[in-house]
């Protein structure tokens, strides 16, 4: 057994039960490896998007993601999606061939290790045949244990060295899959946090990506309600509280109204696994200039990062907060707190996007009408299964699906934006819906990110994906047009001509209709009734005179 065949057994062993991947000469006989141990191996068109769907998918299942590609122009093609990856901390483990030592005028020759240290991931290498299978078992520890994006490089002549006869060490293989303590606070800090919650009358805690990692939402929930707090997430943890009648759904740009007014409102915030930058406190607008501001986090980088806070804690959120709520217990404490009937009252009415009036701005063009964003999302959500996911690109569209559209819990929404890449959504849904068969999911693009992937469409139909491909086509880069339409700056390097992405869905292989008003959803009723046996593209042309509501504030960040 030569080491690739020996490594590809190896990462099956170690769970890598889904791989994606593009071929190529580099990685052939490791991707070979994996399928021949039983892993499932899924082509992309692209590495790109190869490397975008490991991520979704080790997102959705909450496991180990794993790709692979080619050395050099493989691994520089997926580039953008190991950046994305390594900014949200997906355990991801990249499986790159790389050029020989020996092979010094290699075309293929680059300094892959530095590329991936560039965009925050970490370079591993099989550095050899004695150390081949420690080595892989060292780069799946990191992935995992230290949710970190890996990139395991494999020398070509290491890969096709013959294995050493000696069986791999069994420590190195439980290593592989040892997952740490988590951290809580000592009881002196967890004492100080139980102040400041008895000392509130109006607390909010906002649960971001660590909470939801951590499966915080049960013990969240019960301290909150213990405490009288209202939860609120980041846009990347949305559905975390599904159902909670006190929930204030997102916090920051795609916040409701009410829900604005009421974190405003507070005169303590609680980031639980949350960095509180400046999209989820819309640069610290929505904290009060009186709020007491405590965070808990696995990280201490991350404990006031983006803005002072009152008392810090290293913990991971869901057994900080039993501490807490221990803690709250033993004291007798029980309040009320922003849990009234008159909150209550106002989130029923107010709490979702969907409730909130508006006034409809429809459009027209040479082709006929163009449909409010607005209109068409709340449509589409009342029309769907309530058992989706929702997959969202980057672009002025994107607070249309990702807060319009409801999620049924904590999966529901996968939102590749750490990086803030135009063209990831497209592969963020088939690598969600790889994961997540049982449900629909829906792709939700704009028109310049569906075809910067529109590739991927073909990936989706030989998978044979009940996936709906939501485009919100108003044929520009939308947020450039409003950003500095206004200014009088030209525009023609950021508009487009019309293009039929319907038709172009056809071409692929996938249902496919044109909605310009709300009756032409009948050909999306239709598709959704079944069999669902491909994808389908919806081509929305909508109206696109005025920005999306968030945009303004979202720029200040540029």
């Amino acid at each position: 057994m030569n080491v690739a065949e020996a490594v590809g057994q190896t990462l099956a062993r170690f769970g890598a039960g889904t791989v994606f991947g593009v071929v190529g000469s580099g990685n052939f006989h490791v991707t070979n490896a994996l399928a021949a141990s039983g892993a499932r191996f899924v082509a992309a068109r692209h590495e790109g998007g190869a490397v975008t769907m490991a991520d979704a998918y080790a997102r959705v299942s909450r496991g180990l993601g794993v790709v692979t590609v080619h050395q050099g122009p493989g691994l520089t093609n997926a580039v953008t999606g190991m950046a994305e990856a390594a900014k949200s901390r997906t355990p991801l483990l990249v499986v790159a061939g790389e050029v020989a030592a020996a092979a010094v005028r290699s075309n293929f020759r680059v300094d892959q290790a530095a590329i991936a240290a560039a965009v925050g991931a970490v370079p591993e290498r099989v550095h050899s045949p004695q150390t081949a299978l420690a080595d892989v078992a060292r780069a799946c520890r990191t992935a995992v244990a230290e949710r970190r994006t890996v990139l395991l490089g494999l020398p070509l002549d290491v890969q096709a060295a013959d294995l050493p006869d000696a069986p791999a060490p069994a420590s190195a293989r439980a290593r592989a899959g040892r997952v740490p303590a988590l951290p809580v606070p000592p009881p002196a800090a967890v004492a100080g946090l139980a102040d400041a919650l008895q000392a509130a009358r109006r607390p909010v805690f906002v649960a971001g990506r660590g909470a939801r990692l951590s499966g915080a939402r049960d013990a969240l929930a019960d301290l909150a309600g213990r405490c009288g707090a209202l939860p609120a997430t980041s846009a990347v943890a949305r559905g975390l509280f599904a159902g909670d009648p006190f929930a204030l759904d997102v916090s920051g740009g795609f916040a409701t109204p009410v829900a604005a007014e009421l974190i405003r409102g507070a005169d303590l915030v609680v980031a639980w696994g949350c960095s509180l930058n400046m999209w989820t406190t819309r640069h610290g607008a929505l904290i009060g200039r009186n709020a007491a501001v405590v965070q808990v986090d696995v990280d201490a980088h991350a404990l006031g990062a983006h803005r002072p806070v009152d008392l810090a804690l290293i913990g991971d959120a869901a057994e900080t907060a039993r501490a807490a709520s221990a803690e709250l217990q033993a004291r007798g404490h029980r309040a009320t707190g922003y849990r009234t009937p008159e909150v209550a009252e106002r989130l029923a009415r107010e709490g979702r996007w969907q409730d909130v009036p508006y006034d409809e701005h429809p459009g027209e063009d040479g082709g006929g009408p163009r449909i409010d964003p607005r209109t068409l999302t709340i449509a589409l959500d009342g029309m769907l299964p309530r058992e989706r996911t929702v997959a969202v690109d980057s672009g002025n569209f994107m607070g249309y699906p990702a807060m319009f559209l409801d999620v049924p819990d904590d999966d529901g929404l996968v939102f590749t934006q750490a990086f803030q890449s135009v063209g990831l959504g497209l592969a963020t849904a088939i690598g969600a819906a790889v994961a997540r068969p049982d449900r629909l999911t829906v792709a939700a693009l704009g028109d310049g990110g569906a075809l910067m992937s529109v590739a991927e469409l073909e990936t989706a139909v030989r998978l044979g994906l009940g996936l709906l491909v939501l485009v919100y086509d108003d044929e520009a880069y939308g947020a450039e047009v409003h950003h500095f339409g206004p200014g009088g700056h030209p525009l023609d390097a950021v508009t487009f001509p019309p293009a039929d992405l319907a038709a172009i869905g056809r071409g692929f292989g996938c249902a496919a209709a044109t909605v310009r008003t709300p009756d032409d959803l009948a050909a999306v009723a239709g598709w959704l009734a079944g069999p669902r046996d491909r994808p389908m593209v919806v081509d929305a042309k909508i109206a696109r005179s005025r920005p999306a509501w968030w945009l303004e504030e979202a720029f200040r960040g540029h």
